[in-house]
């Protein structure tokens, strides 16, 4: 509380006040609910809440937490309470700026449609967005949907229930379906409409909001997207009421419905019956273009719609290089590590249709007692019956042509008989010849022969039967591969490895991503190149088509290399030709707040503190900045443009960085142009390093204005610890300060310098 005291007395104290708060382009009531919104939102007040400095009374509920509802009102009444510094706030992470930018656009886009809705005859103080926001829905809608007021076209009356910001998709298609004047290809051009003005509203709003906060930007797209099967499930539920914590959050805009899907008719034969039904994407692909010019392209992520049981999924991809961010189960927080417990992933989805449903039909078909066992079993076994057939045929048919013969030797039977008539004494007994006609043998062979014909009936039955069950085994199992493959397609087939250190993440190819701002960054090319960005809902099972929604904001801009840095001093041109002597002081009453972070910072001993200095030698544009030429060509003299063409002005820079964030790191460098330095070196250490490392004047000039921007930063900070800080504080950090200045050395080509050869 005491630090948050002397903070606003020091804010109090700069003269600079009104220059730092942000009038032009926002209401007091903007003003008031962006204020809120920050404070509520644990990632932007930790990033900038203490630039958003409100002076006024402080309202509490019983349990000490502040009333921000009570202040907004407070804030909107008295709106000199509030004051937004926006020159510390655009030092702050360029997606942070634009997450907040964009809640604020949502919020008013929000308040505009619902007071159209309850009073269309009267806007009141949203006239003018909803004129604006009607501009660009006419732009696409088609012309069956206009009706004629006033002398003008205006879109339907009924289309302001569509426009709800409160309806699940599935109601929105509803509503419009119940149009019966529109074709569906005339329902699925007006759903797109609208999603095309509502996204292109937010984004125009967000970049004017942006600018507002300090935010600069060449490039700025901002997007809003959705997946899922479009009903009214946990993703919905759950959106951005609740905070990183899972706390209901009031203060957040209610925005499900301003989220768009990708749509599109989808066609179903039942019964010999085309249905046609508008269905949005369970997986969205947006595409982007990296910003070239050796610049950042920086992409931040802020997740809306969420479930806790499944895993928010969200996929990059550049050149056929996949990098994946996973959601947190207790947090609405992306991230490269894709660990998640009691829930389900993308990855499980996949695993399931692979290893259990593929992997069960592939044996059920190829497998040790598969379709294709049984088909050569069966086929077999009708072979072998086949045989059987012709070859009992062939001896039905041979004893045809066998000869009845007649025997005068009594047969077996009759000497039976005869034997038990002499034995009962019944008399004489009349034996007759014995005579052979195969009857009996035929009809066994006969008997045999329909048997095997039925036998081999079965098998053919059999086999037709193994032969469409494996056929539909095989149709279904394409059917769950072209969906897997899809899966893959989708998730990305090569995956770039990182490594982690305390929440940022670097990717093989040094793209990068931050844990606490949730900002990816691609590294600086100087062409453009083409990426995408894939939001994944999650399936209720990998054959399902029901996926619970998550809904997301991504914003893509440009950024130059250290735009964050909390002190940015460009020094161009400030020293004379082949001199070292800085003419004026580094700091000005500007650089006040940001001094006092700094200096707060490094009263913390648990973060590290680096001072890096570097007398770069001979500079080369790069299209973005001033950077080390490591082929670099002298020249004896400058070209007829002489001295101050502009070619050779950006080169003679020098710079102060002060970045605080894990860490606290000081660097300075400076460059000079490519013309021949004639200084004259006395040290000995330095001209034995000229000797050894092939070092040049150019070298050597660069390294002393280095030495001189040190000793300036240190006298100043000396000084201006007191100024800002208390008495023992300003002790411990000028303390800690000096020593650190003392161990470095300033790096010269390929060896470094102690400072005292400078001297």
């Amino acid at each position: 509380m005491a630090k948050h005291l002397l903070f606003s007395v020091l804010f109090s104290t700069i003269s600079l006040v009104s220059n730092s708060q942000v009038n032009e382009g926002l209401t007091p009531e903007e003003r008031a609910y962006l204020f809120h919104i920050v404070k509520k939102s644990p990632i932007l007040n930790q990033n900038f809440g203490r630039y958003f400095d409100y002076i006024g009374e402080e309202i509490a509920f019983y349990n000490g937490e502040l009333n921000y509802d009570s202040i907004e009102l407070l804030i909107i009444n008295s709106p000199e309470t509030l004051i937004i510094r926006k020159g510390e706030i655009a030092k702050s992470p360029k997606g942070l700026i634009a997450e907040a930018s964009n809640k604020m656009a949502l919020w008013e886009l929000n308040k505009t449609l619902l007071a159209k809705r309850d009073n269309p005859t009267n806007l009141k103080e949203y006239k003018n967005e909803y004129a604006k926001f009607e501009r660009l829905l006419m732009e696409k809608l088609p012309a069956t949907i206009l009706k004629m007021k006033d002398g003008e076209m205006k879109p339907h009356p009924k289309l302001q229930q569509v426009m709800n910001p409160s309806l699940a998709f599935d109601d929105k298609a509803a509503i419009i379906e119940s149009m019966r004047f529109l074709t569906i290809e005339d329902q699925l051009t007006t759903l797109k409409a609208i999603n095309y003005a509502m996204d292109s509203y937010v984004e125009d709003r967000t970049f004017e909001i942006y600018g507002a906060l300090g935010g600069k930007a060449d490039e700025f797209h901002n997007v809003l997207i959705a997946a899922g099967d479009g009903s009214s499930t946990t993703g919905m539920l759950e959106e951005r009421e609740k905070d990183e914590k899972g706390r209901w959050n009031k203060g957040l805009p209610k925005a499900v419905g301003l989220f768009p899907y990708e749509i599109y008719i989808d066609k179903k034969v039942v019964k010999k019956k085309t249905t046609k039904k508008i269905e949005p994407r369970r997986y969205t692909t947006t595409d982007f273009m990296t910003v070239g010019k050796n610049r950042h392209t920086n992409v931040h992520f802020d997740v809306w719609g969420y479930n806790s049981t499944k895993q928010t999924t969200v996929v990059l991809e550049k050149n056929g290089l996949s990098y994946h961010l996973f959601g947190s189960g207790e947090t609405r927080f992306l991230s490269p590590d894709s660990t998640f417990a009691g829930g389900a992933t993308f990855q499980s989805i996949i695993d399931d249709l692979e290893y259990n449903k593929i992997a069960k039909l592939n044996e059920q078909i190829y497998g040790k007692r598969g379709f294709d066992y049984w088909l050569d079993y069966n086929k077999k076994k009708k072979d072998q019956t086949e045989l059987k057939i012709e070859k009992r045929e062939k001896e039905y048919s041979d004893l045809g042509y066998s000869p009845i013969v007649t025997s005068s030797k009594p047969s077996r039977k009759v000497r039976k008989s005869k034997r038990k008539a002499i034995k009962s004494g019944s008399g004489s007994f009349n034996g007759t010849p014995t005579t052979k006609s195969n009857r009996s043998t035929r009809k066994k062979l006969q008997n045999t022969i329909v048997a095997l014909y039925a036998a081999f009936e079965g098998y053919i039955r059999n086999i037709k039967e193994l032969e469409i069950k494996k056929q539909e085994a095989i149709d279904l199992m394409a059917v769950y591969q072209r969906k897997l493959d899809d899966y893959k397609a989708i998730f990305g087939i090569n995956w770039a490895s990182f490594v982690e250190e305390d929440g940022l993440f670097t990717f093989q190819d040094s793209s990068t991503f931050d844990i606490m701002t949730q900002e990816f960054q691609f590294k600086p090319t100087a062409e453009r190149e083409a990426f995408e960005v894939r939001l994944i809902a999650i399936p209720n099972s990998s054959l399902s088509s029901s996926a619970d929604e998550v809904m997301m904001h991504v914003n893509v801009m440009d950024a130059l290399p250290n735009y964050n840095a909390r002190i940015n001093l460009e020094m161009n041109d400030v020293f004379a030709s082949d001199k070292w002597n800085l003419p004026h002081s580094l700091f000005t009453l500007e650089d006040s707040v940001a001094l006092t972070v700094f200096c707060e910072g490094l009263l913390d001993k648990k973060v590290e503190f680096n001072i890096i200095a570097r007398g770069q030698g001979i500079g080369e544009w790069n299209g973005s900045q001033t950077v080390k030429d490591y082929k670099p060509e002298e020249l004896s003299r400058y070209p007829n443009e002489g001295k101050m063409d502009s070619s050779f002005v950006r080169l003679r820079r020098s710079e102060l960085m002060i970045n605080m964030g894990r860490s606290i790191t000081v660097e300075i460098n400076s460059y000079t142009d490519p013309v021949v330095s004639n200084i004259a070196i006395s040290s000995d250490a330095l001209n034995t390093g000229v000797a050894k490392y092939g070092l040049s004047k150019n070298d050597l000039l660069s390294a002393y204005r280095t030495y001189t921007i040190l000793n300036a930063f240190k006298r100043e900070i000396n000084l201006l610890a007191g100024k800002y800080m208390s008495r023992e504080d300003a002790h411990h950090v000028i303390d800690r300060f000096n020593r650190k200045l003392a161990k470095i050395k300033i790096s010269v080509g390929r060896t470094s310098f102690k400072l005292s050869v400078f001297e």
